[in-house]
């Protein structure tokens, strides 16, 4: 059983395990390409490249922690969570509003 009973009480602990800055970039990198590798899929009607989705979204987010956080990413432990968390994220770093949400170190 998971230890957040809601994406609320989820959110800050996804944030602190995405303190460092290119990991973050790199997770944003990834969602930027799915979106981009979904609308071209959408676009031109060439489902074939809809596998990526996963491997290019997962593939940037898991080399970030790997390299810069040096932990496991939240996505084996808390996959739904975690899936939303990405893109409230991005739109948090889209916004502005990633700054004042981030814990203290």
């Amino acid at each position: 059983m998971s230890r957040f009973n809601s994406f609320r009480a989820f959110y800050p602990y996804y944030l602190s395990e995405h303190r460092h800055p290119q990991c973050r970039t790199l997770h944003y990198i990834g969602s930027t390409l799915v979106i981009g590798v979904l609308l071209f899929s959408v676009l031109t009607g060439q489902w074939r490249w809809l596998w990526l989705l996963p491997l290019i979204g997962y593939g940037f987010a898991w080399l970030g922690h790997l390299i810069f956080e040096h932990n496991k990413p939240a996505t084996f432990k808390h996959p739904l969570y975690s899936l939303l968390a990405d893109w409230v994220m991005l739109k948090d770093f889209i916004t502005g509003q990633l700054k004042h949400k981030m814990p203290p170190l």
